[in-house]
């Protein structure tokens, strides 16, 4: 082949690949794969109209009770916001005829990317002619040497306008979409909360994914716990998304904690504290080991195995891994693996950790399991002859009692301690009373 021609035949980028070692006959196969799959989706979302789309409803309908409700008397604006340029033109294309019609206001868009639109023919629809006719007296439109005096009062954009945008004339701002990002969240509500505001009130509403949608990206406990971390480390004053409010003491604690572990915001789950980042290490190595072993989900509840502990700090007892039947019972979130309970006893039948320690027991059962693959005979036989093959177990069942009770001890001294503290107590919610609330999924046995 031509030096000067061999150009023609690689592909660009980083990674450069000669045509002819290309299975072309594959590549094409999965390319037709790939466009049935999108021409699927395009079936399936083709359907979904302005009059079958519930969101934009629902949009609708707070629209609607805030121009008849206003939050503030004579105050009509609304600014909505959405990270999609696509989905900022949808909604200004159905919202703007609909509140134009209905109540004689007008709507503007605006998203970085495109020329903005407008309801005011006589307005030039450019981003700071929009910005200044949404919000007049935060942009001091009367020293401007224009003599437009209309008024915008919906204004739909994305994120073009969520930075560095006086426009505290509006006092309810609704984020269509829930970007990952809970700082563009803050900087989206910062529009509008603004030192110089004539409003009493504002508001702020999120419309979040719907629940089936969110169980699959899990992007509201994504954003609440990005949240949770922004707040801890700042003034414990600014969250938009989460009820509760900054504690410092919280804080302090979390904090102090957060620097044993090493974490992963991104497994943070809703209502649960940071410690359950710590937890991301053993999910992985579950899930590699699920992925080699696809029959595990099959195994029997209350297999064992046995093996040998390390004087004091890893004294003779059972872990027992416990499921609670009642999947809605976890008082003030402490367990972080509930329904699941970890549970190490001595022979005393003493907790050495309890439930709350998941992950020092977890770092246990890796250490004292690590690289073994097969039982150890020794053991194994000490315990069958113990046990008289299993049918005396007269010892493991008073342990399990033992760390049953230790679970129900652990949570009556919570209910006590709610009692002393500001945010009503959990003592009225408590219902783990004993052996039938727990189902024995398996124990280790370390001799």
């Amino acid at each position: 082949m031509d030096d000067q021609n061999y150009d023609l035949f690689l592909t660009s980028g980083k990674v450069r690949i000669e045509l002819g070692d290309m299975d072309h006959k594959s590549w094409l196969d999965d390319l037709k794969y790939d466009k049935k799959i999108l021409e699927g989706l395009l079936n399936s979302v083709s359907v979904i109209t302005p009059e079958h789309d519930e969101k934009l409803k629902e949009l609708f309908n707070h629209i609607r009770n805030k121009i008849n409700n206003p939050i503030n008397p004579g105050n009509e604006k609304i600014l909505i916001f959405s990270a999609y340029a696509d989905t900022v033109e949808y909604l200004y294309e159905h919202i703007s005829p609909m509140v134009k019609s209905g109540f004689g206001l007008d709507t503007a868009m605006i998203t970085g990317s495109v020329n903005g639109r407008t309801t005011v023919p006589t307005i030039r629809a450019d981003f700071n002619h929009v910005l200044t006719c949404f919000s007049p007296v935060s942009k001091e439109r009367h020293l401007l040497s224009t003599k437009e005096q209309a008024d915008i009062d919906i204004l739909v954009a994305t994120d073009c306008i969520s930075e560095g945008q006086n426009l505290q004339d509006c006092d309810y701002l609704i984020n269509y979409d829930i970007h990952w990002n809970p700082v563009r969240i803050i900087q989206r509500f910062g529009r509008i909360d603004r030192i110089g505001s004539k409003n009493e009130v504002i508001q702020l509403v999120n419309f979040w994914p719907d629940i089936s949608l969110d169980d699959y990206i899990h992007l509201k406990s994504k954003v609440e716990s990005r949240m949770r971390i922004s707040v801890m480390t700042s003034t414990g004053d600014d969250d938009l998304i989460n009820e509760e409010k900054g504690d410092l003491e919280y804080r302090k604690q979390q904090l102090e904690r957060l620097q044993n572990e090493v974490v992963d915001i991104e497994d943070m789950t809703g209502g649960v504290s940071i410690m359950d980042l710590g937890l991301n290490e053993f999910r992985i190595d579950l899930l590699s080991y699920i992925k080699e072993n696809p029959d595990v989900e099959k195994t029997p509840f209350g297999l064992h195995a046995i093996v040998r502990g390390f004087g004091d700090d890893i004294p003779p007892g059972v872990i027992f891994i416990l499921k609670n039947i009642q999947a809605d019972v976890n008082i003030n979130n402490s367990n972080l693996l509930h329904p699941f309970y970890i549970v190490y006893v001595n022979d005393d039948g003493k907790a050495f950790y309890n439930h709350l320690s998941p992950k020092k027991t977890l770092d246990m059962i890796r250490y004292v399991c690590r690289d073994k693959v097969e039982p150890d005979k020794i053991l194994c036989s000490d315990f069958n002859r113990e046990t008289r093959d299993g049918k005396r177990m007269d010892k493991y069942s008073n342990l399990l009692e033992d760390a049953i009770s230790s679970i129900i001890d652990v949570n009556d001294e919570s209910d006590i301690d709610s009692l002393f503290k500001s945010g009503g107590t959990s003592a009225l919610l408590t219902n783990i009373s004993g052996m039938d609330d727990f189902e024995l999924i398996c124990f280790l046995v370390v001799r």
